[in-house]
């Protein structure tokens, strides 16, 4: 890999991150907007921190962050519901959450994924951690699963996501590969 994994003050590099999340994610330029002002809230959370994977000339190639998790946060009020139902509400608790995770294609099944998910939740002052994927079979999933992550809830809807998705946890430090 011929990328540098280190710290990244995404507040400031909220742009190039959105640009890889666009073409990773397939988003459009209003969806990039609206993430945009999403990404800038997350920042100011209590513990919420950074990665980056920027190539030799200083390009970002591929970006996750993620925070303490909290019930009050959006995201937990709505995949709540679906934990609770598989008894798995629990996981809301003292977890770090991966709210995104997205690599450049053009970086991709090198070990760039794997390198930023474990280097974020290996500084995690929690025992486990969640994240959610679209609920598909895909190499994200994989690599999630790879990593120790089980399926906690499976069909959760969000309310502007036209797929599903899945809630995922891992006890932490991740499995190594």
């Amino acid at each position: 890999m011929d990328l540098v994994i280190g710290p990244l003050d995404l507040s400031a590099h909220v742009d190039e991150a959105l640009a890889v999340q666009a073409v990773a994610f397939g988003l459009g330029p209003d969806e990039v907007a609206v993430r945009r002002q999403i990404v800038q809230r997350h920042m100011q959370y209590p513990g919420a921190r950074a990665l980056g994977a920027t190539t030799p000339d200083g390009l970002l190639a591929g970006f996750v962050y993620g925070m303490p998790n909290s019930r009050t946060h959006w995201w937990s009020t709505v995949v709540e519901p679906y934990l609770r139902a598989n008894g798995n509400d629990f996981w809301l608790d003292d977890s770090f959450v991966i709210t995104e995770l997205h690599v450049h294609p053009d970086h991709q099944n090198r070990g760039v994924g794997r390198a930023l998910i474990t280097g974020i939740t290996d500084g995690a002052d929690e025992p486990r951690s969640i994240l959610s994927a679209i609920d598909v079979d895909s190499p994200a999933r994989g690599l999630y699963h790879s990593l120790g992550y089980v399926d906690l809830a499976r069909r959760v809807h969000f309310p502007s996501a036209q797929l599903p998705y899945a809630v995922m946890g891992a006890l932490l430090p991740l499995r190594r590969k």
